[in-house]
């Protein structure tokens, strides 16, 4: 392809994405499908207009922008977080990612595609997406309900668990040779990963004196090159290229430069992670989505039982009432960009071709579902011992308006394209103050100074003031 093609496909492809991601910001859904439904209309496997007729066209961008989402959340990873969240975080995390990925590894097997594409698909099933969790709890204004804490505590457990799979998974579906060279592909693996971690760990003051910079383009240089030199570095040594970008994230955004590097890396992190949602459509052939429909539907239903069972449990280890282990169990439903990154790995691996079309039938699926489930938690509130309809039904789920039960925001002051906003929240006769600043949807959310949000019990939820993560991409 010419140099003027490649300009016109890459041009070509971020104006698609914005245009689909416009649709998706009206109509309420998650950017995410829409990428993938972008890519898939403009690809060479759909009649009429043609994009791109090679997928692998955009393979760099692709690649970068994988970096960037793992980056990002890497520097969403707090290290006080796991000392803050404790035992409760420790447990609840692991019973979710166990119950999930134990579900998602029957069904593998179940399918009968064989070992290692059941080991793909454990994974696939088992993680939830972070950009759409913590999307959907900003947009529905639930920043400040007690039980937010806990979910996004889930999802840092999550991340550990996935930085181990995939090391692990890398020479198992690569086709190691022999048991011995198995053993040595995983050892090198794990040996690069302690490395990254012990750098994480006892590291951060020299790293933090080698990034910091009080110049703006000298540290997106920096924190661009550490984040692509890491992932080729993790490549070499068998671990998937995303989660060298994730260990970086995790060690800069500890550092006194943190901050900075999670304002400045979204422009990039936005732009890139949209080809390589947009590049996975490409390669999807809808023809061949008839083929895996069933096992589809059956993988769906069985991520929202074990989800929801698996929600209530981290619910109840938490001691929560119907309508907060309901939000819970809701809001982890979707699944997103962790099972695309599976989807890249099966088709380099040259594992079972019906994985791609199952895995982006599933993600299409799931990633809609999960708000949608989301905004309508009262529904299982009301299923659930304890639960009372009223809770549902008078204001904090509405779907207009975006109130939580313990975080309500006045309907003229919701979110804002582009503003910060500003509400009351009271429950059983107790009234709170729960101030947030928001810089856009492309912005860092912080949440400063809330006040005791009273919870159902009437004691106070606790104090604010700990940044939280904004979604990847939109």
């Amino acid at each position: 392809m010419g140099h003027a093609d490649t300009l016109l496909a890459m041009g070509g492809a971020f104006v698609a994405a914005a245009f689909f991601a416009r649709i998706g910001r009206r109509i309420g859904l998650p950017t995410i499908p829409l990428f993938i439904l972008a890519g898939i209309l403009l690809g060479p496997n759909i009649p009429g207009f043609v994009l791109l007729e090679d997928p692998h066209d955009l393979e760099m961008l692709s690649a970068l922008g994988l970096v960037m989402l793992l980056f990002y959340l890497g520097l969403e990873f707090h290290m006080d977080d796991l000392k803050t969240g404790g035992r409760k975080m420790a447990v609840a995390g692991a019973s979710y990612v166990a119950l999930n990925f134990g579900a998602g590894l029957a069904f593998g097997f179940a399918l009968g595609w064989g070992t290692s594409e059941a080991l793909l698909l454990a994974g696939v099933l088992g993680f939830s997406s972070s950009a759409i969790v913590t999307k959907v709890l900003v947009d529905m204004g639930r920043m400040g309900n007690r039980e937010t804490k806990p979910i996004l505590g889930i999802t840092v457990v999550e991340d550990i668990f996935l930085a181990v799979y995939l090391a692990a998974l890398q020479p198992v579906i690569s086709g190691a040779d022999d048991l011995v060279s198995g053993a040595v592909q995983m050892g090198k693996a794990f040996g690069f990963l302690m490395l990254l971690a012990v750098a994480a760990r006892w590291g951060l003051k020299v790293i933090g004196r080698l990034i910091d910079t009080r110049d703006n383009e000298l540290l997106v240089i920096s924190f661009v090159g550490a984040a692509v030199l890491v992932a080729g570095i993790a490549e070499v040594f068998g671990v998937v290229d995303a989660i060298g970008a994730f260990m970086v994230g995790l060690m800069l955004g500890n550092t006194t430069s943190g901050d900075r590097i999670r304002e400045l890396v979204h422009p990039l992190r936005d732009a890139f992670g949209a080809i390589f949602f947009f590049a996975f459509g490409l390669s999807i052939d809808p023809g061949d989505l008839p083929v895996v429909l069933w096992p589809v539907l059956v993988a769906v239903l069985v991520t929202v039982v074990m989800n929801v069972f698996s929600g209530l449990v981290a619910a109840r280890i938490y001691g929560f009432g119907a309508s907060p282990a309901a939000n819970v169990a809701t809001t982890l439903v979707a699944r997103g960009e962790f099972a695309l990154i599976l989807a890249t790995m099966a088709a380099v691996a040259g594992l079972d071709e019906r994985l791609s079309p199952f895995i982006a039938g599933y993600v299409l699926i799931m990633a809609v579902l999960g708000p949608l489930a989301a905004g309508r938690s009262h529904w299982l509130a009301r299923m659930l011992p304890g639960g009372r309809p009223a809770d549902g039904e008078h204001g904090e789920h509405s779907e207009h308006n975006g109130h939580s039960e313990h975080s309500g925001h006045d309907e003229h002051g919701g979110h804002s394209e582009h503003g910060g906003h500003s509400g009351h929240s009271g429950h059983d006769g107790h009234s709170g103050h729960s101030g947030h600043s928001e810089t856009g949807k492309h912005g860092g959310h912080t949440a400063d100074g809330e006040k005791g949000t009273d919870g159902e019990d009437g004691a106070p939820a606790g104090d604010g003031g700990r940044k939280l993560p904004e979604s990847t991409v939109r």
